[in-house]
């Protein structure tokens, strides 16, 4: 927005301002002059000059504009007067821009800092308890919802489908990982959340854990809608599927917490693991076991269990063991 001049001169004005002295005065005043907020500059009172000031934001006239109040001026005057209005133009005073919203004056921009380092403060001051409990209650809040919930509704909004997405439901990429039907489906996920994310936790800390359980999740969905467009393609006009594979629904945090287990293995290979509670197994051994499971789900069509959103957290577990071996994280 610019600041509007506006002139208006008296009849007075060619008897106040008349000698050469006074003219070549005044205009090196208004010629070199700066309006600024934080100055002030010794000038002429408007009584003395004649000159009236008025601010304009919505006016549609020009930048600048001059009004005789009473008789016409002669031309000596104004020859002057257009001398006072081009040194005023040329020299800019009186006009500026106003501060891009975006500038760091005008504080946009530090309210946004502020607003980073809150999140980055609050993520601080969580710890591995917060973090592994609150995913546990929020994924058990969305187990209660499928009980007492619309059906339809859950179905559209906490799982995942090529269906789904297509209809620009991209929130199901991550609510589908905090998503279960069944008692021993949750029970199963969340002991694994339980006993292999406070390791990470301890290891890398809270937000770490959050962040990985949020790209496993991510990656499990991505896997899943991946291998679903491949299943549909291939059952094309063949009618191998009694369903067809679009329509699919996914769900589970069964990729997110297969991204958290498989990095604890892959970090401690030689820790030894319970298979099923009971078995102890080197963790490489349990590994190597479950990503084999995974591919002959996928190799024999299992409609059951996914094994493609599983190897989705894998392969989040592994490029965050290579970052983490580079030094990356």
């Amino acid at each position: 927005m610019q600041r509007l001049v506006s002139l208006s001169l008296a009849s007075s004005l060619s008897r106040k301002l008349s000698g050469t002295a006074a003219a070549a005065s005044t205009s090196s005043f208004l010629g070199h002059s700066r309006l600024c907020g934080s100055s002030t500059v010794a000038r002429p009172s408007r009584a003395e000059l004649g000159v009236s000031l008025r601010r304009s934001f919505f006016s549609g006239d020009a930048p600048w504009r001059v009004q005789a109040r009473n008789a016409p001026v002669s031309a000596h005057s104004s020859a002057l007067l257009r001398s006072l209005l081009e040194r005023l133009v040329n020299s800019g005073a009186g006009f500026y821009r106003a501060p891009s919203p975006f500038s760091s004056r005008s504080g946009f921009s530090g309210s946004f800092d502020s607003y980073r380092r809150g999140w980055k403060s609050w993520f601080r001051r969580l710890t591995n308890d917060n973090v592994v409990l609150g995913l546990i209650i929020a994924n058990v809040a969305v187990f209660m919802l499928w009980q007492i919930a619309d059906r339809s509704f859950m179905m559209k909004n906490f799982t995942i489908s090529l269906d789904n997405i297509k209809s620009g439901r991209l929130h199901t990429l991550i609510t589908s990982a905090f998503s279960h039907m069944t008692m021993e489906h949750i029970v199963y996920n969340m002991i694994g959340l339980y006993f292999f994310g406070y390791n990470i936790g301890r290891n890398f800390g809270p937000e770490f854990l959050l962040k990985l359980y949020l790209a496993g999740a991510l990656g499990g969905s991505i896997f899943y809608l991946v291998h679903h467009a491949f299943m549909r393609l291939q059952s094309k006009g063949q009618g191998m599927f009694s369903v067809d594979p679009s329509r699919m629904p996914g769900l589970g945090a069964s990729g997110a917490v297969n991204a958290i287990m498989l990095l604890d293995i892959f970090l401690f290979p030689k820790a030894t693991l319970y298979f099923d509670f009971i078995i102890p197994v080197p963790a490489i051994l349990l590994g190597i076991f479950l990503v084999g499971k995974d591919v002959l789900r996928i190799i024999k069509g299992d409609s059951e269990i996914s094994g493609s959103a599983h190897l989705g957290g894998a392969a989040v577990a592994a490029v965050t063991w290579a970052r983490l071996r580079k030094g990356r994280f």
